[in-house]
């Protein structure tokens, strides 16, 4: 049987709103005030991202969306997953609590269906929102963990010891960039897109540490804004919200396809590509089954 080239983990919109505020990029008032046109917006907005993926050679699975969830739909959030083992996220924030059940839930599914061998969860006194601070960079075979705003930064030793790779802890600065997956993407090739500004000094000097020059990507202000740094990265080809032309270009000239697939409504939650998706088959030392595929 011919493998997938990427699994991915979504949930359909059918509850995405803007109804309370726990980042900057939230406004229930303005969602309210347009609300029809935005929940039919999102639904397309979705969808497209869904085809993007899948026409790229993606598996997706879905998680059920829940009423009152609004953000179940950043399934980025659901978990950390690495070598057929998922550990569960547990939030900051009680708006988000209640996704903690139907996640477990949809991760328990999927160990029943074979696709995932252990789900398992942090100790009860830690908090790591999932993908969203937990960034797998196959390259460098290791975790980038963002801190501060949403997770804790002793999450790191649980994640390490429980998955057996190394991690790399990085302190968030901006409140705009309230999880790492804003901020810092690592590409297929080994180069690292990442906004500066998102750092506090200490964490961009550990980003500077473990990405060589020639393979750091920092984009600008203008694009960081729109998340064009919250991609999904499948093969050579990036899937973004957004991307300005200079960014474009140099991606491109460094051998990837930037694919634009708008995702304006989910803007306003402060969520893209990469926290509506989670990616299921990284695989450490070998990175995923695309890499796997043709070893």
């Amino acid at each position: 049987m011919t493998p997938t080239i990427a699994r991915f983990l979504m949930c359909r919109p059918d509850h995405f709103a803007v109804d309370y505020a726990i980042n900057p990029w939230m406004n229930p008032a303005s969602w309210a005030r347009d609300s029809k046109i935005l929940v039919d917006a999102s639904q397309r907005e979705w969808a497209a991202l869904y085809r993007a993926l899948a026409g790229l050679g993606a598996t997706i699975e879905l998680v059920s969306p829940v009423p009152h969830l609004p953000d179940l739909v950043f399934t980025a959030n659901a978990a950390v997953v690495l070598d057929r083992k998922a550990v569960l996220a547990r939030f900051r924030y009680p708006e988000r609590r209640d996704e903690e059940e139907p996640f477990e839930s949809g991760f328990r599914a999927l160990q029943g269906r074979g696709l995932i061998d252990t789900v398992t969860k942090l100790p009860d006194h830690l908090v790591l929102e999932g993908a969203g601070d937990c960034v797998w960079d196959r390259t460098r075979n290791q975790f980038w963990m963002g801190y501060g705003p949403r997770s804790d930064r002793d999450a790191i030793e649980p994640i390490k010891e429980l998955f057996e790779v190394d991690a790399v802890a990085l302190e968030l600065a901006d409140p705009r960039f309230y999880h790492l997956d804003t901020a810092l993407c690592p590409l297929s090739r080994g180069e690292v897109m990442f906004v500066p500004a998102a750092f506090t000094p200490e964490g961009l000097a550990r980003i500077h540490e473990r990405v060589a020059p020639a393979q750091r990507i920092e984009v600008p202000m203008e694009d960081a804004c729109r998340l064009a740094a919250n991609a999904v990265c499948v093969g050579d080809t990036v899937v973004t919200s957004a991307c300005g032309i200079p960014l474009r270009l140099e991606l491109a000239e460094r051998g990837y396809r930037v694919m634009t697939t708008p995702l304006t409504s989910f803007l306003r939650s402060g969520g893209a590509a990469f926290c509506l998706t989670l990616r299921l088959d990284w695989r450490s030392d070998i990175g995923s089954v695309e890499d796997a595929a043709v070893a």
